[in-house]
Parts: structure tokens; sequence; C-alpha cells
């Protein structure tokens, strides 16, 4: 795919900060949360043999405005050509490369409950980047069992495993109580990426990065929106709909 050459810098004027701050990599925090679902999108159309797409088309995919993925994927250096659109395979590269996805990332869960289970068994992150190298639990009824490919080990090894696996992200699946000591330990070993599916704030070094996932949290927002749509039926409903 070809670079536009004379394409001009989109504009930043107006701009909330999230969208034009810009990490050590260059590219804005905001630009690259969306980067994650483009790839999602242009997966799914180079299964169905898609070749090219429009921004158009991508953006409806992604779930976003047209000049909001151009100004994305400027970022990558990649314009499109006018009247074709994007190459969808060297686009994945692009998006995967701005990722750091062109590497695999070794990966240790912490927790081997329902949801560590359920993570390590998760077939879609080997082909992502990722690789499961370990799973940890302090309960012994759990250690010695396979999940998926690995064997459940007792989380006092953690430090080893980190160490022995190249461990770059910690994934912490445990209770509420046990999360700030995980995540010490992992920090302590020379972790500095962190995904918390944990119900509590963890408090990090600066240099640390953390992603948090509370699911619980995201069923409490369904809830606010859910409730606001009843209640704005109710008015053209009558006052029978209330008393069924």
């Amino acid at each position: 795919m070809t670079t536009a050459a004379s394409a001009e810098p989109p504009s930043t004027a107006g701009l909330p900060a999230s969208e034009t701050s810009r990490p050590p990599g260059g590219i804005p925090e905001a630009t690259v949360a969306r980067l994650p679902v483009y790839l999602r999108a242009l997966y799914n159309l180079a299964e169905r043999g898609t070749s090219t797409v429009s921004s158009e088309a991508l953006a409806a995919a992604a779930g976003v405005n047209s000049a909001k993925l151009r100004k994305d994927l400027s970022h990558l250096g990649s314009y499109g050509i006018r009247g074709v659109g994007y190459d969808v395979e060297y686009l994945v590269y692009q998006v995967s490369r701005a990722l750091g996805l062109t590497q695999s990332w070794s990966v240790v869960i912490v927790g081997a409950g329902n949801l560590g289970r359920a993570l390590a068994n998760y077939g879609g992150f080997v082909t992502r980047g990722f690789r499961i190298s370990a799973i940890l639990d302090s309960e012994p009824s759990l250690v010695g069992h396979q999940i998926g490919r690995v064997t459940v080990r007792h989380v006092n090894e953690l430090e080893s495993v980190v160490a022995s696996n190249s461990v770059a992200i910690g994934v912490i699946a445990t209770p509420a109580s046990a999360a700030q000591a995980v995540c010490d330990r992992l920090v302590a070993a020379g972790v500095t990426s962190i995904l918390n599916f944990a119900p509590l704030v963890l408090n990090v070094p600066e240099g640390v990065d953390v992603r948090k996932v509370d699911l619980s949290i995201e069923l409490q927002i369904l809830a606010f929106h859910a409730q606001r749509r009843f209640a704005e039926r109710l008015p053209h409903e009558g006052p029978e709909a209330v008393n069924e």
C-alpha cells in the first residue's frame, strides 16, 4: 500500500487531551484504545476474504465515525488509496505492529478459579500474540491440575515463573483481598503490565501499566441505561402499564 505523500496531517485543534496526549510510542492514548477494535474488525474482514475496505465500511464495523478512523490510521502512516480504500492484509500488519503484536508476549495468570480457568482455556490469545506461560494459585487442591496447555503451579513459585518465562504481562484473577499483594509481587519480580480482574483499585509505582476489567461495573452501567429507557417508555404506554 502506498502513502499519500501530499496528505496534510489532521488538525488537533479543539480535541480533548486524551485525543492528543502522546505516550512514548507517539500515538495518542485514545487512538491506542481504538486500535484493537479496528484490528478485530480487520480480522473479521480477512476471514471473509475481503482484500480492500473503505474507511466508511471499516468505521461502521468498528463503531466509530470515518473521520476519526482516518485520523487514527494516519498516526500509523496509513492514508489509504482514494477510490480504493485500505488493503486489509497490510492494515492488519500495520495495526499489529503498532500494538506490539508482531512478537509473542509471555503471560502469567494468578488465580485458577472460574475466571482464571476460562482465561487459560481461551484459544484466541495465541492467535493474537499472547502465550499463557503459567497459571498460579494458592489452593493446594488446584495445584497440579491441567488447564488448557499449562499445569497449575503454586503461587509461591511466582517469582521463579516470571524469571524463567520472561513474563511481560501479569493477569490478576484473584479475590480482591489477595489482589494487591499479588500485584506487589508481580511488580517486584519485574512485571510492568498488569490486567486486573479483581474488584479493587491497585496501587502501583510509576512505570507500571494497569488495565482494570470490572464486569459488575459494566453491568451496573447497562442497568442505568435499561432503567432510563424503561422510564422513557412509561409515559407513552399509559398508567395501566404501571399497574400490570
